[in-house]
């Protein structure tokens, strides 16, 4: 019999209670018709139940040791496990179409694989499952909160976002530091933004860096030095006072600028 123990270095930490494992899998019940990607399965906890949900469900694991467990308990799976590291993985290779993600996800990767799905945002209608806490109330966060940052703005451009229940740190072996939570991305009907979504993004994480400031400060790493742009009000706000549409706004009022100075520093 295969043992799988834990690893720190993995960022790993496996759910024992069933009740919650079966919660997490009841997340994708709404989305029955599309097929399923399991990340991080572990020891298998939360992949029994979706198997008994008789999802059309594939899994990626990077651990040795649960690779082999899985093979082991679970040979319904056996040609459904990729034994590779999610975060490398082209999901365009693996479907053609759209699919899910669940899972309990290694807590120090968590924000890497919410901007990962981002990528593939067109082609993933739901993502759920538990991460630390702290990261979902950041991903859930509104204007105004003290969470509200990065995370929050890039994701919720895109995605609704549920934070559906707390986990408490009993419920895992070994237990972790921190509670857990559960959260669903669901994908809203937005198409494209309403300005330069690459410089969306920059703007975005350079307005964030400096989070007490008023923007008039944090974002003038974008700007030539003394830019009119910056008597603007919006400008005397701080960045997580700011909704998306007036990020979408500022990206927009900020473009102009941006294009002159990096023409500027290309002639030079």
């Amino acid at each position: 019999m295969i043992t799988v123990r834990p690893k720190k270095s993995l960022g790993q930490h496996f759910l024992k209670d069933n009740a919650i494992a079966e919660r997490i899998a009841d997340t994708l019940d709404k989305f029955s018709e599309f097929p399923v990607l399991e990340v991080g399965p572990g020891t298998g906890v939360l992949t029994r139940f979706l198997i008994e949900k008789e999802k059309d469900l594939t899994v990626v694991e990077l651990d040795r040791d649960s690779v082999a467990y899985l093979k082991q308990n679970m040979p319904s799976l056996k040609d459904r496990i990729i034994e590779d590291d999610f975060l490398q993985l082209d999901l365009s290779k693996l479907y053609t179409d759209k699919f899910c993600i669940i899972g309990n996800y290694p807590y120090n990767i968590s924000s890497q694989i919410f901007f990962k799905v981002l990528d593939y945002k067109n082609m993933i209608p739901c993502c759920s499952g538990m991460i630390q806490r702290e990261v979902a109330q950041r991903l859930a966060a509104s204007p105004g909160n003290k969470t509200y940052g990065i995370l929050s703005v890039l994701i919720q451009a895109w995605y609704d976002i549920e934070y559906l229940f707390t986990v408490d740190e009993n419920a895992f072996i070994p237990p972790p530091k921190v509670k857990s939570a559960v959260v669903r991305l669901t994908r809203n009907d937005r198409e494209k933004m309403n300005c330069n979504e690459k410089l969306f993004k920059t703007v975005v994480k350079t307005s964030f860096n400096r989070r007490r400031k008023m923007l008039r400060n944090s974002v003038k790493p974008l700007l030539p030095e003394n830019s009119d742009v910056l008597s603007h009000e919006i400008f005397t706000k701080r960045p997580e006072q700011l909704s998306i549409t007036q990020f979408e706004e500022l990206t927009n009022m900020l473009e102009p600028y941006i294009v002159t100075t990096q023409q500027t520093k290309d002639s030079n």
